[in-house]
């Protein structure tokens, strides 16, 4: 029998929330039998295959550690550390948060990237860019400028945003709540609200907006049948969206899923409208900040003027962080140093995967994985007698003398092989020990004499004579051995 507690405690453990709407119904029942009992409840076979047979995949992934971060636990202990009010969500539907993650606050500027997906995803890449450009300004995001085609640069500044507004209005003129609709769904149908006030507080204080706008009429870049006093109603309403942080994670993990809600299941975006959104918050998604932090960081983020921003590491999650005090430029000062830190805590950045690059950690990666491929990839060279390999992967700083699940290095198996010269690169240039012993107790010299390899046999006893004369000089009389390689500087 097993605890009801014990087993909630190690759900929370893989990072599935409670409150996961594909767990309802096992937790639905789990609830019924705590309170049924006045003690903690113990489950037998029978029980426990009621409460989880509905949700037998899901939890199987999550105990065998097949989401993309498996050691979740490690992994947000990290993030902690890090900082004190922002929520994540792994696309694979892992959920922490830290601070008031249910506390609304209005998107403003966050929504551009999202609301630019939905009109590529209803529109098509080329009916949208004829009305707006894809580069970035270098100017301020209010500015009253065009390019030389007399379209705004980008949806991410207010031109674009106001004409990208028109284009779904237009497209949508007869849906219900048309600017909560596909948010809703983005968000796998968690909180998402509008404030009135901020709606009303947009009109009335919307000078440069209305400023923009005329101007975007004067120069004709609405598309036909729009009009532009509706386009700049439906943008305030658009800014005027309400989200929690946890809500905004899921629209955050539906941009890093390719368009799927990881909640619900359901494709809300085309994987063209991902893809595009993406790119634009890379490039043009932080104000005049976004060069630093597509130098920095590395990755694909939208901020807003009511501290917000909104990350994508792709395939992998999206975050939502909130903190109010905002820098000149307008971002927020700790959403930035966030994102920050975690990519100098995780090779998350676009080109932390360039080889011999500073070792960050991989959360994606399950503890023993980079080990146990290593020592696959070392025995197969060997095995193969494929030397230009171990060259490769003494380069690249890999020990050398790896053991496998009977305790065998790469010479025992080179030398069964009979291979000479892989012999002759591990002891002569890799200086591995040759007295190791495997499971049989056996050393290399002892698998070369075995299967009749004389030369082997040969190589490895001269080098064994050398090791222990090596071993019997005084310390200030030893020659030095070259290093291991270690680097690729100590080779050098």
């Amino acid at each position: 029998c097993k605890s009801v507690l014990r087993l909630q405690n190690a759900l929370k453990k893989t990072g599935l929330n409670a409150s996961d709407p594909r767990l309802k119904d096992c937790m639905d029942k789990l609830q019924r039998s705590v309170t049924e009992s006045f003690h903690d409840v113990m489950m037998d076979r029978e029980l426990f295959h009621k409460c989880v047979g509905g949700n037998i995949v899901l939890l199987i992934q999550a105990f065998r550690k097949k989401f993309i971060i498996p050691e979740f636990d490690a992994f947000i202990t990290k993030i902690d550390q890090i900082y004190d009010t922002y929520l994540f969500n792994v696309y694979s539907s892992l959920i922490h948060s830290v601070g008031e993650s249910k506390q609304p606050f209005c998107l403003q500027s966050c929504v551009k990237p999202l609301e630019y997906a939905v009109a590529i995803h209803e529109a098509g890449t080329e009916k949208v860019h004829r009305y707006v450009g894809m580069e970035p300004s270098g100017l301020k995001f209010n500015k009253l400028y065009l390019d030389e085609e007399d379209k705004p640069h980008n949806p991410m500044v207010n031109a674009g945003a106001i004409v990208i507004s028109s284009l779904i209005k237009v497209t949508r003129q007869t849906a219900y709540r048309p600017h909560v609709y596909m948010p809703r769904k983005m968000a796998g149908q968690e909180y998402v609200g509008f404030s009135n006030a901020t709606f009303q507080s947009e009109k009335e204080t919307g000078d440069r907006n209305f400023a923009i706008g005329y101007y975007l009429k004067e120069k004709k870049c609405f598309p036909r049948g729009a009009e532009m006093i509706d386009a700049l109603d439906f943008y305030f309403q658009l800014c005027s969206i309400e989200v929690t942080c946890e809500s905004g994670s899921v629209m955050a993990a539906t941009l890093a899923h390719g368009g799927i809600c990881p909640i619900t299941g359901e494709r809300v975006l085309s994987a063209e409208a991902v893809r595009n959104t993406l790119s634009l918050m890379h490039s043009c998604g932080m104000y005049d900040f976004s060069g630093q932090m597509a130098f920095h960081v590395g990755l694909p983020a939208k901020s807003g003027v009511s501290g917000a921003v909104l990350l994508v590491v792709p395939n992998v999650m999206g975050v939502m962080c909130w903190s109010p005090p905002l820098d000149k430029v307008g971002n927020s000062v700790r959403g930035i140093h966030f994102c920050q830190e975690l990519v100098s805590s995780f090779n998350f950045h676009n080109y932390d995967n360039l080889r011999h690059f500073v070792k960050k950690q991989d959360p994606r990666r399950q503890d023993g994985d980079d080990r146990n491929k290593s020592v696959v990839n070392l025995m197969f060279a060997a095995y193969s007698g494929d030397v230009s390999a171990l060259r490769r992967f003494a380069l690249s700083s890999m020990d050398m003398e790896l053991k496998d699940y009977d305790s065998r290095t790469a010479l025992h198996v080179a030398a069964a092989e009979g291979h000479v010269e892989v012999v002759r690169f591990l002891t002569d240039t890799c200086k591995v020990n040759p007295f190791v012993k495997d499971r049989w107790s056996s050393i290399p010299l002892d698998d070369a004499l075995q299967f009749g390899h004389g030369a082997v046999v040969k190589v490895l006893q001269e080098y064994q004579v050398a090791c222990q004369e090596q071993d019997r000089l005084p310390v200030a009389d030893i020659i030095p051995i070259p290093p291991k390689l270690e680097t690729v500087e100590g080779m050098v």
